[in-house]
C-alpha cells in the first residue's frame, strides 16, 4: 500500500510540476530596488544564507517569490534531486524537511529554519525595505 502512495504523489508531482514552474514564473513579483550600496550590503549578508529546497513544493515557492520580492540573491540548493544537498539537510538540520534556510552566523556556527512562514518572516525582519 505504502508503495501505490508513493507512486501516486511521484506521479501527481510529475504532471502538476511544469504547471506550479510555470505559475511560479507569472506571478513572479518585482523586486525591491535599494541604493547600490545598500543592495551591495544585503547582497554580503545573503552569502551566509542557503536555502535548501524542492523545486515543485508549494511552500519553496513561496519562500523563493519572497527572495525575489526583497532582491534576495540566497543560494539555492535541490535537496529533491541531489543526494549531496539531502545528506547536507539530514546532517545539520536533523531532517529532510523543507523549505529549510540555513544561516551561518560570523563564528562559522549554523542554524537551521524550518516552516515556509518563519523563514518569510525571517528574511523580512532583517531584509524589508522601510
Amino acid at each position: 500500500m505504502k508503495t501505490i502512495i508513493r507512486a501516486f504523489f511521484r506521479t501527481l508531482r510529475i504532471v502538476l510540476g511544469p504547471f506550479m514552474q510555470l505559475w511560479e514564473f507569472v506571478t513572479r513579483p518585482k523586486g525591491v530596488v535599494r541604493a547600490a550600496a545598500a543592495q551591495q550590503a544585503v547582497n554580503q549578508q545573503c552569502q551566509s544564507l542557503v536555502l535548501y529546497q524542492f523545486t515543485t513544493c508549494p511552500f519553496c515557492i513561496k519562500v523563493r517569490q519572497e527572495m525575489r520580492r526583497l532582491s534576495l540573491p540566497i543560494e539555492r540548493r535541490d535537496a529533491q534531486h541531489h543526494q549531496q544537498n539531502r545528506d547536507d539537510l539530514l546532517k545539520g538540520g536533523g531532517v529532510v524537511k523543507v523549505p529549510c534556510l540555513k544561516i551561518t552566523d560570523a563564528t562559522g556556527q549554523a542554524q537551521w529554519l524550518f516552516e515556509s512562514g518563519a523563514i518569510i518572516s525571517y528574511l523580512n525582519q532583517r531584509f524589508a525595505v522601510v
